[in-house]
């Protein structure tokens, strides 16, 4: 295992170039952690070097997307590349990938966000009810008008991300955003990562440390720890039944994670990490954080490089 300072890579063939490790703002920003600690978290990470900043029109129905208008406006606009997305239902009645939809809640994003354009406008989930070229143009009428720089999907198949590069003329997506991590794999099962490389588009991954699991700090046959996300009643109801920190077994195999990970000199997490990046069409792990010191512990897993046969101990704990 060896490390670097903070590292950067660049989205699909845009000209977007990100940490490694990014800030994310679903269960924290979007109204469980205070103002004060969101402008610490994101201080720490800018600091830190952090240049990927992710969030969504309908987490904390636009609370993220204020909070972090308010708090970047204090660094320079081309110190860091501010993602967002839209598709499920806002409190204004909108919902999905139509037109009017692209239009309305761009528009509502930028004000929120404060800024003139967004770097990345990602479509949050597939939109059965409006027709796919529709919604590629609007899309690219938006970087057309200097609104958006580039687009990107979350959680899309491989067979609507194909569909959607056929159309002629579309804009073309450069970012994946699934969920990945040791704990969720199913990325490299349904080809959806297959077909992202051939395409040349990169991910931007959510919940690397499967909302906490990965970190250690729950232990078999314990309750979850105080401050941590399943004990808190808001946070924790994110977490859906939290049978996964009900599974000895599966907890079991995280403590002895956390063994392979101290002979290395790394934590839990920042092994979950590398684990993620060791594959370089992964652009980015997005990571949330409610105090400053997880940021600078996350950002401590960029650059980090897993020898083979780390790599093959992780994943017999945790096959594909």
């Amino acid at each position: 295992m060896s490390a670097v300072a903070l590292e950067h890579r660049r989205i699909g063939d845009s000209d977007l170039v990100v940490s490694t490790i990014g800030l994310g703002s679903w269960l924290t920003f979007a109204g469980g952690v205070g103002k004060e600690r969101t402008a610490a978290c994101t201080r720490a990470a800018h600091e830190a070097g952090v240049t990927f900043f992710d969030t969504a029109n309908v987490y904390g129905d636009g609370a993220a997307e204020e909070a972090w208008g308010e708090i970047l406006a204090a660094y320079p606009r081309d110190s860091y590349v501010l993602a967002t997305k839209l598709y499920f239902p806002m409190p204004d009645g909108g919902r999905g990938l139509s037109r009017e939809q692209v239009r309305r809640q761009l528009d509502a994003s930028l004000r929120r966000l404060r800024v003139d354009h967004v770097d990345l406008y990602q479509c949050h989930r597939y939109d059965e009810l409006t027709p796919l070229e529709e919604t590629m143009d609007a899309l690219g009428e938006a970087v057309a008008a200097g609104k958006v720089r580039c687009v990107g999907f979350s959680e899309w198949s491989a067979e609507q991300i194909a569909a959607a590069r056929a159309i002629p003329g579309a804009v073309p997506f450069v970012s994946s955003q699934p969920q990945y991590s040791l704990l969720h794999r199913e990325p490299e099962r349904n080809g959806v990562f297959d077909l992202c490389r051939a395409q040349r588009i990169s991910h931007v991954v959510w919940s690397p440390l499967a909302q906490g699991v990965l970190t250690g700090k729950y232990r078999p046959g314990a309750p979850p720890p105080a401050g941590s996300r399943a004990a808190d009643a808001a946070m924790g109801e994110h977490l859906g039944d939290g049978s996964r920190l009900r599974d000895d077994e599966l907890l079991a195999a995280v403590e002895r994670l956390g063994e392979i990970a101290a002979e290395i000199g790394l934590t839990t997490a920042q092994l979950a990490l590398a684990w993620v990046l060791r594959d370089e069409q992964v652009a980015c792990a997005i990571t949330g954080a409610s105090r400053p010191e997880q940021v600078a512990a996350n950002v401590a897993a960029s650059g980090v490089r897993l020898e083979a046969d780390v790599i093959a101990a992780v994943e017999r704990l945790f096959p594909r």
